[in-house]
């Protein structure tokens, strides 16, 4: 990624500046010199569908508002979704590369589709909700809720890594800052990541990006719903919720090390972790 890529307003997509065809937001591997995670942002108007080509990539169609119907490969899934991602978790399909997939809703809602580009190609799959693993992670003011729906060893994916964050109003998350870009085997992962934000009743957050290395990704931004953040290296967190307003945030990741893993450094200043 060049400097002109990193600066901030390469790295915050406000909602609405990232539009692509039918997509709200779309922040594919060619976008800021990332090479293999993706997010697109679906909004279907009731009796609406939409088709696409998977192409070299994986992909998890996953409600945010709404419910739909995914065919892919002969499948059909009826995805019940959710009334909104604070709504609780939701089911969601899994789509694999060289394959054509038809999202359709009778009601109408907001999908996205997480994804990244990969080598295997596995069968399409339902996640259902009851199976997605909940985490408490962290305590007090650090204290926030983990969706783990596509987590390494919770849903197998060749590259494609997934989660979904609340945060609680006045909490902070994605803390204490760590960082995921450089391969040392037992010890980190390098992993490209996309931020994607909707806060409670019309609130706001904000997202802070520092450099792990000179020239890197330097990032404090304002975050509203709709908007997204990308975190092609870095120290990333904290994630803050505005008090009385609850903060989401999806979590895309992949990376090109042989193995599918989640391996991260803390900042130096909080040696302790999650606490």
């Amino acid at each position: 990624m060049t400097d002109e890529q990193r600066t901030p307003d390469r790295l915050h997509l406000p909602a609405g500046t990232a539009t692509h065809g039918p997509y709200a937001l779309d922040t594919g591997p060619a976008q800021a010199g990332r090479n293999r995670a993706a997010l697109r942002v679906l909004d279907l108007a009731p009796g609406a569908a939409h088709a696409f080509a998977t192409g070299d990539s994986e992909w998890i169609v996953l409600p945010l508002a709404g419910a739909c119907t995914v065919q892919t490969e002969g499948e059909s899934f009826q995805l019940r979704g959710r009334n909104g991602v604070f709504g609780g978790v939701s089911d969601f399909a899994y789509v694999p590369r060289d394959a054509r997939a038809r999202i359709a809703s009778g009601a109408g809602g907001r999908f996205a589709l997480a994804g990244a580009r990969c080598e295997r190609r596995l069968p399409a799959r339902y996640g259902p909700a009851p199976e997605v693993p909940i985490e408490a992670r962290g305590s007090g003011r650090q204290a926030r809720e983990v969706r783990n729906f596509a987590a390494v060893g919770a849903f197998d994916c060749d590259r494609l890594i997934a989660v979904e964050v609340i945060t609680p109003g006045g909490n902070w998350s994605s803390y204490p800052p760590h960082k995921h870009d450089e391969d040392l085997p037992g010890l980190e992962s390098r992993l490209e990541e996309v931020y994607y934000f909707e806060v409670d009743g019309d609130g706001t957050g904000f997202q802070r990006v520092s450099p792990s290395r000179p020239g890197g990704a330097d990032l404090l931004a304002e975050i509203r719903t709709g908007d997204a953040v990308l975190v092609p290296d870095g120290w990333h967190g904290p994630s803050v919720a505005e008090p009385g307003h609850d903060l989401y945030y999806l979590n895309v990741m992949a990376g090109p090390g042989p193995e599918r893993q989640w391996l991260i450094r803390f900042h130096p200043r909080y040696p302790e972790g999650y606490r």
